[in-house]
């Protein structure tokens, strides 16, 4: 009897043992949450007084606080282009000076030969769902499901399109916004299930839409794109928010998103998700300060959205997956771009060998094993290259104060070295004209390794067309 008790013991011990590494070796659930003009310094974790993110500080503290984190473009379609397929937009036509982002009345979407995230993930046996704004491609052969999700249920494009004749002119809309105003769709796959989208429960809704996909029974890991509309102007938030914030409507509207990433952390805790399950929140492009109250925060950085200085492009990011990314602040240089290259790491899928990928993997950074790879960012403001840096060296060959802005030209560039001077305010090109040399070196080999391509944003459809 001892000796058959000692055996079960050592059968069960060695079951644990092949379960534990079994777990060990599966590939990690990833949930992406998107924000959109969320600010370098609209949450707490990142120095805002006032707006209450009490889930957003726990995640921060509890996982990776990236400091120096980068998107593909300082505005929406650009932006999202770039994360889903790990290239600079102006690969795939998705950037122009002339149309910023995509309208309801645009022809063109992301090309069928880019090659998404969710595509190269459900390659390897991910379950796929998107949810929130798209800002893709509005036809039917650019929606998610057609580029790797298996369902999708949100909005588009942005939240202040399909504007209508209801409602007040101008920027009194925006003050005392009514959804009606605005005839924005909400589809669920190829079916729009309503018109307009009642806004003022997008968050919630959204929110509701990712908790069930996390909860659906399944095998394997998951992919979860969930994509907010907010805080985009018009701002709406629902009505447990509604004056919640010391920072009046913006911070309500914060603070509901920061409700929703709660929601979204309780659930994978509960169902003992955590621990294989990487999250990572960030934004697609700084705030926009034209709005005034109604826009976020930049923080200590210059300017916001529509602009390559640093407030329009650096963006607030936290890396969370338990008993993984080791807790702490981040300084290394990281780029939504190299989300695409590091999922395939950690999902044990070959990124695409056939073009050229402006990602790099940084899973080694968040498992705290390595420095990230990744040393120069470029800066594009629609088809131009306005800025690069390379460590901690930023060139800008071109600017905007503001978006709208008359663009400057600059004979000799700006040069400021962002480890000192992330508000970038000391123009340090006189000092140091061997930098501006080897960086215009690095802007002329990039330059080189672009491939003309059809541009998408400025194809327009027909009057009444579809």
């Amino acid at each position: 009897m001892v000796w058959r008790t000692i055996l079960m013991i050592l059968l069960i011990c060695s079951g644990n043992t092949m379960l534990a590494q079994e777990t060990k070796n599966t590939p990690p659930n990833i949930v992406v949450i998107f924000c959109d003009d969320l600010g370098y310094g609209d949450l707490g974790c990142f120095g805002h007084p006032t707006i209450a993110t009490p889930n957003l500080d726990r995640m921060a503290v509890e996982g990776q606080r990236w400091t120096q984190f980068y998107v593909a473009a300082p505005v929406c379609t650009p932006s999202r282009a770039g994360l889903l397929t790990g290239r600079l937009p102006i690969r795939s036509g998705l950037c122009s000076s002339k149309r910023r982002v995509l309208f309801p009345n645009s022809a063109g979407g992301i090309p069928d030969s880019e090659i998404t995230i969710p595509e190269l993930l459900k390659s390897a046996g991910y379950a796929t769902a998107m949810v929130g704004k798209w800002h893709l491609g509005h036809l039917p052969r650019y929606l998610p499901h057609r580029h790797g999700f298996d369902q999708w249920f949100g909005v588009p494009y942005s939240n202040d399109m399909d504007r209508n004749n209801k409602g007040p002119k101008g920027w009194d809309a925006f003050l005392e916004p009514k959804f009606e105003y605005w005839d924005v769709p909400i589809h669920r796959d190829d079916k729009i299930v309503e018109r307009p989208a009642d806004q003022r429960t997008l968050t919630r809704r959204y929110t509701e839409e990712a908790l069930a996909f996390i909860e659906t029974p399944r095998e394997e890991p998951f992919f979860l794109y969930l994509a907010h509309s907010m805080p985009h102007v018009p701002l709406f938030r629902s009505d447990p928010f509604i004056g919640r914030s010391q920072r009046g409507f913006y911070g309500d509207v914060i603070e509901e998103i920061d409700w929703s990433v709660g929601q979204i952390l309780d659930v994978l805790r509960s169902r003992n998700l955590a621990s294989n399950t990487l999250v990572i929140f960030t934004s697609d492009n700084g705030p926009w300060l034209e709005y005034g109250d109604m826009g976020g925060s930049a923080g200590l950085l210059r300017a916001g959205k529509g602009t390559t200085f640093e407030g329009g492009m650096r963006v607030p990011t936290i890396v969370w997956w338990p008993g993984t990314a080791k807790a702490g602040v981040v300084s290394d240089l990281g780029a939504t771009l190299d989300l695409l290259p590091t999922f395939c790491a950690l999902a044990g899928v070959e990124a695409p060998p056939d073009r050229i990928l402006d990602g790099s993997d940084i899973s080694g950074r968040i498992r705290n094993q390595e420095a990230s790879p990744r040393e120069t960012v470029f800066f594009y403001r629609g088809s131009i290259l306005y800025a690069l840096r390379d460590g901690s060296w930023k060139m800008h060959l071109r600017s905007r104060p503001r978006s709208g802005a008359k663009e400057k030209i600059h004979e000799t560039p700006l040069l400021y070295n962002l480890d000192h001077d992330p508000s970038e305010k000391k123009d340090l090109a006189k000092k140091h004209p061997q930098v501006i040399e080897r960086l215009q070196k690095i802007a002329e080999a990039h330059r080189a390794s672009l491939v003309e391509v059809e541009n998408q944003m400025e194809r327009v459809l027909p009057k009444n067309g579809q």
